[in-house]
């Protein structure tokens, strides 16, 4: 084989032997085993531990909330996801593309919440709405996904700074932002070590998080909200649509309200 042979036959096969990886799948979904297991990003967690743990007290069924970056859970909630929450649409329709047991038809938004500007606490830079975030030198962070990365922040700092068809609230924002962080923990984690001024992000982060940010609300000619959804199965414990039921109801809604969630 001459060199020109040799070099097409390698770009032929190394390409086949990546998609094999990738698409390989060979774990056994049995969701039934006595448990509730949710899987999600970080954010609505902090509700949705709380909710589970008054659904326990109320019919001994165990509940395990599972969250975090995707790549952490991805092999266990193949196994055996009862319910995958989405923390926006667009990350929901990620997600089902992986966890081809769960149906699109069947997703169900149940809570909303606004973005908001987390800032530093104390609030030193006095910011006071979103224009001001337009100032020179403010430091700021955004959360992207940057392609690679399914998170509910995607875009939204673009949608805010964008709202008013404003170019120049674009460029002098952007100019601003000293990191584009893959998730919303990776973007508080940003927030706090660089010592942002401000970090566009959803309400229930600065909520659950008072030791380190303050809330600024975002104008309502600029407001931006995302959903939080819930998907189930025919397959999973039959305890799963009464948890889902649980979600939506009275007891479950006043702790999503107290992180800044709606319905």
């Amino acid at each position: 084989m001459n060199l020109k042979m040799y070099i097409l036959a390698k770009a032929l096969i190394v390409p086949c032997l990546l998609s094999t990886e990738l698409f390989a799948d060979n774990i056994n979904y049995q969701p039934k085993d006595g448990m509730i297991n949710l899987y999600g990003a970080g954010g609505p967690h902090t509700a949705l531990i709380r909710v589970a743990s008054e659904f326990t007290k109320m019919t001994g069924v165990a509940v395990k909330v599972n969250s975090g970056p995707e790549h952490k859970w991805t092999d266990a909630a193949k196994r055996n996801a009862d319910i995958i929450w989405g923390t926006s649409e667009q990350s929901t329709t990620a997600y089902l593309e992986n966890y081809t047991e769960f149906n699109s038809n069947n997703v169900e938004p149940i809570y909303i919440r606004r973005a908001v500007i987390a800032v530093a606490k104390g609030n030193p830079k006095k910011i006071k709405g979103f224009n001001d975030l337009l100032r020179p030198n403010t430091k700021i962070v955004v959360t992207e996904g940057a392609g690679v990365y399914n998170t509910s922040g995607t875009g939204v700092w673009e949608d805010i700074a964008g709202r008013k068809g404003s170019l120049s609230d674009i460029k002098a924002f952007r100019k601003n932002i000293i990191a584009f962080s893959k998730g919303s923990g990776a973007s508080f984690r940003a927030f706090k070590n660089k010592r942002a001024d401000a970090w566009i992000t959803w309400a229930h982060w600065p909520l659950t998080h008072q030791k380190d940010a303050d809330i600024v609300e975002i104008e309502k000619s600029r407001s931006i909200y995302r959903d939080l959804t819930v998907v189930t199965n025919k397959k999973v414990d039959s305890e799963a649509k009464q948890f889902i039921d649980f979600l939506k109801g009275d007891i479950a809604l006043k702790i999503f309200q107290s992180e800044g969630w709606t319905n």
